[in-house]
């Protein structure tokens, strides 16, 4: 994941000249995820292989490593979404703050379509949406007739604003939340029907951002962390992570974490959302028991939900199409 982040970013600092809108623009510095290393697929496979080489010096070993690049992004998938989906990376402004997100949509249409609003895992440039995860989970769902749209969260891949950081459920919330107020200005998104896919850490950021938004219909979460107190006991490496992101962290942990686990505010949320619930009864990042956990809440709290649990990992890595398949059919039933 790590080299294709560094693709990102050269793709970034090539192109915010040369594709710059008006900065007073609510959306600005567009540019075509297709583009750089990923205007064909020999080119990308090139450009992997160059890169791959640099530190695998043996012919055998470099085969290996292409080999099973090419098995996990497949040419013929590649061809089919740079045909049929348009895809294009900006800026918008939050609070003063420059933040990156992207687009991912049908080319043609002949009617405006649901909106997804994804919200990714990870912290800070780990687990941002490079090209190779939307290929594999954005693209395929977007193909199937939605607009999606994502925020990297403030500080990812060097935003154009060097100030505020990623707080791991703190202000980077609102980045969220003005993303959703910009749908109207994404053509072919239909305002009516939006909904949000939170991925790990996503699933809270779903949830924080649905406490200030009243036109969401419907919610979907994969390997959700319904509570971060928990979580810790079998996890105490995370602590790190809360240490260097959440603000005042010292000396008030329990009441940061409790403040970002919806486990805790269940009856806050509103009850005409339904929550799809996605989990890998395998996963060793996040326990199949948060979902469970948090679907007897909802349950007892009255609010529709569905809870699935693959035998799989953390990234359903074996289920994929299954887990896409519930996905759209979950937000084409309650959209």
């Amino acid at each position: 994941m790590k080299y294709l982040g560094l693709i990102f970013l050269s793709i970034i600092s090539t192109t915010l000249g040369a594709n710059e809108v008006d900065q007073n623009g609510k959306i600005y510095n567009q540019r075509d995820c297709f583009s750089g290393p990923f205007t064909s697929y020999d080119n990308w496979i090139n450009f992997m292989e160059r890169k791959f080489s640099r530190k695998i010096k043996n012919p055998e070993l470099l085969k290996n490593k292409m080999d099973g690049f090419k098995k996990q992004f497949d040419k013929d998938e590649f061809n089919t979404y740079s045909n049929n989906l348009s895809c294009t990376n900006f800026t918008y402004n939050v609070d003063g703050t420059d933040v990156l997100g992207f687009v991912i949509k049908p080319k043609e249409s002949t009617t405006d379509l649901p909106v997804i609003v994804y919200n990714r895992g990870g912290n800070g440039n780990f687990g941002g949406v490079v090209f190779g995860a939307m290929m594999n989970n954005l693209f395929p769902i977007a193909n199937k007739g939605f607009v999606i749209v994502g925020s990297q969260y403030r500080g990812t891949f060097g935003s154009p604003d060097k100030g505020e950081q990623d707080q791991f459920g703190g202000s980077d919330v609102q980045d969220v939340v003005e993303l959703v107020n910009l749908i109207g200005e994404f053509d072919g998104a239909d305002t009516s029907k939006i909904g949000m896919l939170g991925a790990s850490r996503g699933g809270m950021q779903s949830f924080l951002a649905l406490k200030q938004l009243d036109n969401i219909k419907a919610v979907a979460t994969i390997a959700l962390n319904d509570d971060l107190n928990a979580d810790l006991a079998t996890r105490p490496e995370m602590e790190k992570v809360y240490k260097h992101r959440i603000p005042d962290y010292k000396g008030n942990e329990n009441k940061k974490l409790a403040e970002r686990s919806v486990i805790n505010w269940v009856d806050k949320l509103p009850s005409g959302v339904p929550i799809l619930l996605i989990h890998g009864e395998n996963d060793d990042r996040v326990s199949a028991s948060h979902s469970k956990t948090f679907a007897k809440a909802l349950k007892e709290t009255e609010i529709e939900h569905k809870l699935v649990i693959y035998d799989d990992n953390h990234f359903i890595s074996s289920n994929t199409a299954k887990a896409h398949n519930e996905i759209t059919k979950w937000f084409t039933e309650n959209m």
